[in-house]
């Protein structure tokens, strides 16, 4: 058996899981992808950027005309990584 694993793309800056998104990125989505966002894991992050702090969470169960999620956009420091 090998025990190497595949090459993991390179995470992006800024990361979106919206396909209307110009910063959306199907072959970073393939990988299940952590956020720390001020130090908690979250799990409810819809986009994020690493170099301007901030993320995008769900406002509750409000959708806009499209059927997407309204957001909120959360200021701080924001890691992003591969889960293996």
């Amino acid at each position: 058996m090998s025990d190497e694993t595949p090459a993991l793309p390179p995470l992006p800056d800024r990361l979106s899981v919206n396909p209307r998104s110009p910063f959306y990125n199907p072959d970073a989505l393939q990988h299940d992808v952590g956020i720390r966002f001020k130090g908690a894991e979250r799990f409810d992050v819809e986009e994020y950027c690493i170099s301007e702090g901030w993320v995008r969470v769900a406002a509750g169960k409000s959708k806009d005309r499209f059927g997407m999620p309204l957001t909120i956009k959360l200021s701080g420091p924001v890691e992003a990584w591969y889960k293996r």
